[in-house]
């Protein structure tokens, strides 16, 4: 019997895996070309950021990753570009809270540096200064996330 319950112990031993990383989406616009690049360079730069996550088949999760810059010179748009960086992960073992945690905050960390590194690769190709967006707290953004969804639900209730 005890030999039972250790069996049964180590099959809820947490495990994570990355499957595979790859580039879902991928999009380039600079629709003042080439007249931007005549102009006095002093740029603005917008960036938005969103996750999703999917459940593939048994404990394999999807995780995209969405980077959005749009950079204005002046008030005119030299370029928009956007990466949907994705990965598979097969996670198990894990309560909902630390799953919706590992879904939410740690594998978009995973997936950041390779969306900054191909919209910095995107926007070299486009002829504009390189992109080097700073690192992202995504435990802090998970955090805000969670508050305001509470906030939401005391509000509602």
């Amino acid at each position: 019997m005890t030999e039972q319950a250790a069996s049964n112990g180590a099959n809820q031993n947490p495990q994570f895996s990355l499957q595979r990383i790859y580039v879902r989406d991928l999009s380039f616009e600079a629709p003042k070309s080439p007249e931007i690049f005549r102009q006095e360079w002093s740029p603005s730069v917008a960036l938005d950021l969103n996750t999703r996550q999917k459940q593939l088949d048994g404990d394999f999760h999807e995780v995209v990753l969405t980077l959005s810059v749009t950079v204005k010179n002046g008030e005119e748009t030299a370029f928009i570009a956007e990466v949907q960086q994705a990965g598979i992960f097969l996670i198990k073992g894990l309560d909902a809270a630390s799953m919706s945690h590992t879904l939410g905050a740690f594998c978009p960390n995973i997936l950041f540096p390779y969306a900054r590194e191909t919209l910095d690769s995107l926007v070299v190709r486009g002829s504009f200064p390189a992109l080097m967006l700073s690192p992202v707290n995504f435990d802090a953004l998970y955090a805000q996330e969670l508050a305001r969804l509470q906030a939401a639900g005391e509000a509602q209730a």
